[in-house]
């Protein structure tokens, strides 16, 4: 049984830590993301809702990042001048999650759909898969931004999105397999390295 309580906290202190990267992200964005990493490393070995298994706990040391790049962080337009087509992804664990496509943003290597979560509430998603992926990154993809967990970097003041490949994340199913995570489809494959962002737990 869900934990509500509990739950509810966790979100709220990932919520409130994307606030602060987003203060502190114009002025000091290698500090922001120092302070991204080390909140993330206290909720990921001390909180309940830690995505990593209980008996894990004990011995975390830390999650593994590539160096913050500043050539990764990137301010990019969205083009909404694209069919809205509604899109059944992929899941971890079988199973399929819906989102509609809101956009799409270019970015070195590609382009990648922005979604938008068809379910209660929303939420904009940007999932991707690039060179690393199988070797030195999660086979299913990172996560770039996903508001409806609070995961928003936000937007400049002339409306481009913010996205810092230096705190792209692994889902939740990357560190146990309980978990039901949707993947990078092929349509969010990159074909270069982004090393930049969260490695794999555990190299």
């Amino acid at each position: 049984m869900i934990d509500a309580l509990s739950l509810l906290d966790y979100r709220r202190r990932v919520s409130a830590l994307y606030a602060e990267v987003r203060q502190l992200l114009d002025r000091d964005a290698a500090g922001a993301h120092g302070h991204w990493r080390a909140v993330r490393d206290q909720l990921f070995g001390q909180h309940a809702q830690s995505a990593l298994p209980a008996d894990q706990r004990d011995g975390f040391a830390g999650l593994q990042y590539y160096d913050y790049d500043p050539q990764w962080a990137l301010r990019v337009p969205v083009d909404t001048d694209v069919e809205p087509e509604r899109y059944e992804i992929d899941t971890s664990t079988g199973g399929r999650m819906a989102f509609v496509r809101a956009g799409r943003v270019t970015l070195p290597g590609g382009t990648l759909d922005v979604y938008w979560l068809d379910d209660y509430g929303g939420g904009l998603f940007i999932p991707f898969r690039d060179a690393t992926g199988g070797d030195t990154t999660y086979g299913g993809g990172r996560y770039l931004i996903d508001t409806a967990k609070g995961a928003d970097l936000g937007s400049t003041p002339l409306g481009e999105l913010v996205c810092d490949f230096n705190f792209a994340y692994h889902p939740s199913c990357h560190y146990d397999a309980a978990y039901s995570c949707p993947l990078a489809p092929p349509d969010s494959w990159l074909d270069l390295r982004v090393e930049a962002g969260e490695q794999t737990y555990g190299r």
